[in-house]
């Protein structure tokens, strides 16, 4: 699933050719790209669109008439910028057209797990945001993001801290591959417990996913297949670059130890198994000495 990176990539290509554009026309192939809400994407048509919006994995189109087109991009969507003389892909499951220009947004998605629709703007305390996005945090490239308030909302987390950097109701945009990078680059087991670590490593953590994903922006994101690209067709190539996820049996480029893979919160988890020593259960560390201290590896 596309993260942050690869989300902003798509906003920034929009943003170059969307704003300030009048809906002319929209075509919806496919009934499972409008997301049930009050009203069809349909009555968006006529509208003009003010700018493109991001926060987390969810991209936005404020409009002039006091409400957005919100979308999602799930496993397999793209955003693309084409020519209306182009051929159509059969994965094309919504158009819209413009006023004044012969480009034309589409919407692909192979899997048919993204969306779009049509929702209202709320104010918040940071600004105007979709109401679908109330739930979502501010993620580590939103100007008023908050580290310190962010380590606090981590720090009182009774689970794992792999399992809590893909909420995204405490961070967002921080999916299953920047987790593993930050956390490699951390030095944290996945599956270490929260409790565990101190305020400094959280932040030194969060810090960490920022830097990551900063790097991946600036290559256009990472792509693993054909799936993933930005508005004008091209992947990402941040995937060069990844340290632990996706590297299984390749040498830990610190300590050259074989890269593991487990599963974890039904995903999997990537990590050397020397620098990211695995937490000691209560049996064998005691009730106070839960921690990252090496030894053998829980058989969870």
């Amino acid at each position: 699933m596309p993260e942050l990176p690869e989300v902003e990539t798509v906003r920034r290509g929009l943003a170059k050719f969307l704003p300030k554009s009048k809906i002319k026309d929209i075509q919806v192939l496919h009934p499972r790209v409008n997301r049930n809400g009050e009203e069809r994407l349909e009555s968006a048509v006529g509208a003009k669109i003010e700018s493109i919006n991001r926060r987390g994995k969810y991209l936005w189109f404020s409009l002039d008439r006091g409400n957005a087109i919100v979308g999602h991009l799930g496993m397999s969507g793209q955003m693309l910028i084409k020519s209306q003389n182009e051929p159509i892909s059969p994965h094309v499951r919504a158009i819209i057209r413009f006023a004044g220009t012969s480009k034309e947004f589409r919407f692909i998605d192979q899997r048919t797990f993204g969306w779009l629709t049509i929702d209202r703007l709320i104010s918040t305390p940071t600004g105007e945001i979709p109401e679908l996005c109330r739930h979502i945090a501010q993620d580590p490239f939103d100007s008023k993001f908050n580290l310190d308030q962010s380590i606090q909302s981590l720090s009182q987390r009774k689970t794992e801290i792999k399992r809590a950097l893909l909420n995204q109701e405490i961070i967002s945009g921080i999916g299953n591959i920047y987790a593993d990078e930050a956390l490699w680059y951390s030095r944290i087991h996945p599956e270490r417990k929260i409790e565990s670590i101190s305020q400094n490593e959280l932040r030194t953590l969060i810090r960490n996913a920022t830097k990551v994903m900063k790097n991946s922006l600036k290559r256009g994101g990472t792509s693993f297949d054909d799936l993933y690209i930005d508005v004008n067709g091209q992947s990402g190539y941040y995937e060069v670059s990844l340290k632990a996820y996706g590297r299984e049996g390749e040498p830990c480029k610190r300590c050259g130890t074989g890269i593991r893979r487990i599963t974890f919160a039904n995903r999997s988890s990537h990590f050397c198994p020397q620098c990211q020593r695995a937490p000691r259960t209560k049996s064998k560390v005691g009730k106070n000495r839960v921690g990252n201290r090496g030894g053998k590896r829980s058989s969870r």
